[in-house]
Order: C-alpha cells, then structure tokens, then sequence
C-alpha cells in the first residue's frame, strides 16, 4: 500500500471520527435545549392564561343560611352588593338613631330614616308625650339583631324583618323591648338606604 493512500485513509477516519462526534452531541443535547427554549417561550403564555382564567370566573359568596335564605337570595340576584352581615351592621345603627330620634322629639331626624306611616304614628306618640310631660324611654342596651324573614316582591320592593331585643329605661325604669322591625328598599333605584317600614311588637 502505498504511502499516499495510507494518509488519505488516516485523514478519512479523522474526519469521520470528528463529524460523530460533532453530530453525536448535537444528538444529544438537541431536544433538550429544545425543550428548554419551548418551555421558556410557554411559561408566559400558561400565566397568563391562568390570570385571565381566574379573571373570567365569578367570586364565590357563601350560601345564604337560616329561615331567611331564600329571601336574601332573592336580593342578592338583584343586588349583588347584599351581605347579611353588612345589612346587619346597619340595622342595628339605624335602630340606635330612630329610638334616639324618638326620645329627643327629633321628626327631622326621624323622617330621613323611616317610611311615611311610620312617621306620622312616631309623630303622634311624640305630640302626646309633649303634652303629657311623661319621660321618653332611652337605649340602654342593644342585646340582639338577626334577621328573620326577608324577601322580594312583584315591584322589586325588598323587605328584611330583624328581630330586635334591647333595654329600654326612662330614668327611672329598666324594661325590656322585644320587636320586629321591617326595613324596605326599592331594587330598581341607586339610592342603597333602607327605610323602616313597620314596627311590630314580639312574643
């Protein structure tokens, strides 16, 4: 064999040897790096497609509960700012403000917080006990407020009893004050205030 041919094979297996190499690390870390630069060009899109998933699903409110729930629920689709809890908050504070309105003869007070006929028997009550000299009963203590009973009629006029248990005393004397009070509101307008509608007296 001559010496010529024995350098053109060394060089042939030269080359070969280095494109397997070349070839066989390319192999192998091909797909991986591959996988990486998909991952990388993915990881953006999966989060913000996560965000927008969680954008696009309505916020979970508890279930409504208790003799109530039906009613509530019934403010709530035509409300969705309704909470038990808040309307309760208010409630008792609107409670405080018309028993104080009526023990200071406030009807301008009064007359902002409860309905028409309402006023009117609060009005009468105050005129007698003006002319009578008698002492008005004042708020010791506010004890309980849970609502009762709630609903929505064929007007959208929303209604929420609350069962109220305070202490009451003129000065002199403690009683207790057991009553149902019913707010109102119209749905269909913005004005969010509630007015007391009706006073009943529990057992």
């Amino acid at each position: 064999m001559s010496p010529d041919i024995i350098i053109l094979a060394a060089i042939a297996v030269f080359v070969i040897s280095r494109l397997y190499a070349v070839l066989g690390q390319k192999t192998g870390a091909e797909p991986r790096a591959h996988r990486v630069r998909e991952a990388a060009a993915r990881t953006p899109e999966r989060e913000e497609d996560t965000a927008a998933d969680a954008q696009d699903k309505p916020r979970l409110r508890p279930a409504f509960t208790g003799p109530a729930a039906a009613g509530m629920e019934a403010i709530a689709l035509e409300d969705q700012n309704f909470l038990p809890e808040d309307f309760t908050r208010g409630a008792r504070k609107a409670y405080e403000l018309i028993v104080g309105a009526y023990a200071d003869g406030d009807r301008d007070a009064l007359k902002t917080l409860v309905d028409q006929d309402v006023f009117d028997a609060y009005s009468d009550a105050i005129a007698e006990r003006e002319r009578t000299g008698a002492e008005p009963m004042r708020l010791v203590r506010l004890r309980q407020a849970r609502i009762v009973e709630a609903s929505v009629d064929a007007t959208h006029m929303a209604r929420i009893l609350v069962s109220f248990e305070s202490d009451l005393s003129d000065g002199e004397t403690m009683r207790q004050a057991k009553e149902i009070w019913t707010f109102k509101r119209p749905l269909r307008i913005d004005n969010p205030n509630w007015l007391l509608d009706e006073v009943t007296t529990a057992s």
